[in-house]
């Protein structure tokens, strides 16, 4: 990093620690749960964990924090891996769970047990919620807080050996019911759970809380940093109770940074959860999903991401970022990289009536304006060719510069064209339109200095690629649909429409997942899990404009006046 350029305030106390020489290498570790797929969120928190360690040579774990087996499962393990390697980074021989190190927390439960430091409780969750009091209110100690320091140990013992059922017996920390902070008014360590674990097996039927096991686990692994987001900043003086209980050889300094919130998009994982099960979405990786597996699948590149957090920034205060912001990374990264092809998708036929029937030419036509190293392809020209609908208009205003009766265009890289004949069905709709070309004005021969203002694009009817394209919006018509109840009432009815495509016949090739731009109207891949050889399937990624600016500008002053 240059003298000139400003850290962040992670990096700095990171750069600080260096060079104090509090520490000599430094460790991070990036500990998500596998109860859900990861999302944009996450990417924040991946990009700012695995970053900040290789920056300065040192190392990053990736651990599964698998402390709840009732809602975690192999199939999200696999996800968040696969994702973590998609963002571009490898935790190496670094995989670890926090169901790795379970016999460890439960020796230093029993330490805690020994030194008069936990108990365990036979009150129902009801009744321990009653006890807890409120945030004005004081709680009270439970009735079983007293016992001996042997009943708790043969109690847990007995908690572990199976003999008693979910939610008989807890076992809690012995801190303080009066403390102003809830999280340390006895907080539960350990819960009964009689299932199976997905990465344990039937080994256990008592399992830690994630706020015992996540500190002990950095501990375990001599992270340096514990980097979290804001919500755990209430958590931290109870991370650092155990830590001065157990007294472990290594002690990790959790460090708090303020949630990637992005507009029209929830991160909750309740929320994703209750979209995927009631079949609002088709799954976690519905490209309409903020979840990697769905941006991937939509075909957001992994620089456009990665350049997302980076202008979103690392900071304490609580922010909800526009939707502006990561499609202007999507459309910048992929205008330099994606090459140009042209396809119609709401298809309007045109009969050149003065071509030759069976003629077919071949049309030059850039891949990339920009890039000419990335050469030209051919394109056919025939008689008969698809064109957008809105590109005709029967009543066009002064101002309408593409297809109107007795009007001209150009048709990209072919010839100057006229609408001589609207062709109507029996319903009265538009259904061809006869036009006539002009031989003298093909594009690129200089043979002719005849100008008009509007060009448009096309696809031969012959040669096009039949392909069910997939125009996805915002799922959501709310800024900030996190902090809306309900988010059926936020739905956005128009977050998916379906259309029948042509596609010109050099996208017959185009690979799994990769980006192109549809001339004049958006960037686009195939689908991974969809497209194949039978029938093409086309995501668009996002539009070549942004069409909900000024929509979002005001909601986004709305919420962030309310933040």
């Amino acid at each position: 990093m240059s003298e000139t350029e400003t850290r962040d305030f992670i990096r700095q106390i990171i750069h600080d620690d260096l060079e104090s020489g509090k520490h000599s290498e430094i460790v991070t570790r990036f500990p998500p749960e596998p109860n859900g797929y990861l999302h944009v969120g996450h990417v924040m928190s991946i990009c700012l964990n695995f970053g900040v360690a290789a920056e300065t040579g040192g190392r990053t774990f990736l651990r599964l924090d698998d402390t709840n087996p009732g809602k975690e499962s192999r199939e999200y393990v696999d996800a968040i891996k696969r994702d973590v390697h998609w963002l571009g980074f490898d935790w190496e021989d670094r995989l670890t769970h926090a169901s790795d190190y379970f016999g460890q927390l439960y020796e230093s439960a029993c330490r805690l047990i020994e030194m008069g430091c936990a108990y365990v409780d036979s009150l129902s969750a009801d009744e321990i919620r009653e006890h807890r009091g409120t945030l004005t209110e004081p709680g009270r100690n439970s009735p079983y807080r007293d016992r001996s320091v042997e009943e708790n140990l043969d109690l847990f013992k007995r908690m572990r050996a199976g003999e008693f059922s979910d939610g008989e017996l807890v076992l809690r920390a012995r801190i303080d019911m009066s403390s102003p902070n809830m999280n340390m008014r006895d907080p539960a360590l350990y819960r009964i759970r009689h299932i199976p674990h997905q990465n344990a097996g039937d080994e256990w039927c008592i399992y830690p809380m994630y706020d015992f096991a996540h500190g002990l686990s950095d501990a375990y692994e001599h992270i340096t940093h514990s980097l979290c987001t804001l919500e755990f900043e209430d958590h931290r003086p109870l991370y650092d109770w155990f830590l001065d209980q157990l007294k472990p050889a290594h002690r990790p300094r959790q460090i708090e940074f303020s949630r990637l919130n992005l507009a029209y998009a929830v991160t909750s994982k309740r929320k994703l959860n209750t979209l995927v099960d009631e079949g609002i979405v088709t799954g976690w990786d519905d490209p309409r999903m903020p979840t990697i597996a769905g941006m991937r699948r939509r075909g957001y590149p992994v620089a456009a991401l990665r350049e997302f957090v980076t202008r979103a920034g690392v900071t304490k205060k609580d922010k909800l970022i526009e939707m502006g912001v990561l499609e202007n990374c999507i459309r910048e990264t992929l205008g330099e990289q994606a090459e140009r092809r042209m396809a119609v998708l709401r298809p309007l036929k045109i009969v050149l009536t003065n071509y030759p029937e069976n003629k077919v030419e071949m049309m030059e036509a850039m891949n990339h304006p920009g890039r000419p190293e990335l050469g030209t392809r051919e394109l056919p020209f025939s008689r008969e060719l698809w064109i957008e609908q809105d590109d005709f208009m029967e009543d066009a205003p002064r101002k309408f510069f593409r297809l109107k009766p007795g009007g001209e265009v150009r048709l990209r890289f072919g010839y100057i064209i006229r609408c001589d004949e609207v062709v109507r069905n029996t319903a009265g709709d538009v259904v061809e339109l006869r036009c006539s070309y002009d031989p003298d004005t093909r594009s690129g021969t200089g043979s002719s200095d005849r100008k008009v203002k509007g060009t448009i694009h096309w696809v031969s009817c012959e040669h096009a690629i039949d392909a069910q394209v997939r125009l996805y919006d915002r799922l959501f018509n709310e800024a900030n649909p996190n902090a809306v109840d309900d988010v059926h009432s936020v739905l956005n009815p128009e977050s998916l429409e379906i259309v029948d495509g042509k596609l010109e016949p050099a996208l017959a090739e185009l690979a799994a997942g990769q980006a192109v731009q549809f001339e004049r109207l958006g960037y686009f891949c195939t689908d991974e899990k969809e497209d194949s050889a039978a029938v093409r399937v086309i995501n668009r990624i996002v539009t070549l404009r942004d069409s909900w600016a000024k929509l979002e500008k005001q909601a986004m002053q709305n919420q962030n006046q309310v933040v």
